[in-house]
């Protein structure tokens, strides 16, 4: 294992990330919030631009993005984590996907609009997560 890999290997948090990102946006230290995530080059290309405005706009948008992004996103991204189903909550899935199924013959048969099918079927997978 490389020096690089045992020095990215430790979890990272979302909130020390949005926090570095921010101090890019204000001050000349930029780019430490990708280093922190594992992203060395990046790192460096916005160090060796710090004299102009892009950086700092980056990191800007950076943090915005650490912030709107969901938890498991980011976990994912910069973490490794995959969620993985409970194998307990398999009947909940089945009557889920059940209603799914019959959701899609409602709208196929155009007794649900496309509208009405979408919400509902975001209403059904919010029930999994």
């Amino acid at each position: 294992m490389s020096v690089l890999d045992q020095l990215f290997k430790y979890h990272k948090e979302r909130r020390f990330a949005v926090a570095l990102a921010l101090l890019g946006t204000v001050s000349p230290v930029i780019g430490l919030h990708k280093l922190y995530l594992g992203q060395p080059v990046w790192g460096i290309m916005y160090l060796l631009l710090w004299s102009t405005p892009i950086p700092h706009i980056a990191s800007a948008i950076d943090a915005v993005w650490y912030l709107v992004q969901d938890l498991e996103q980011f976990e994912h991204q910069f973490n490794g984590h995959q969620n993985n189903f409970n194998l307990s909550s398999a009947p909940q899935v089945k009557a889920i996907a059940e209603a799914l199924r019959e959701l899609d013959r409602l709208r196929e048969d155009g007794l649900v609009t496309e509208y009405e099918f979408e919400q509902k079927r975001r209403q059904l997978l919010e029930q999994i997560s």
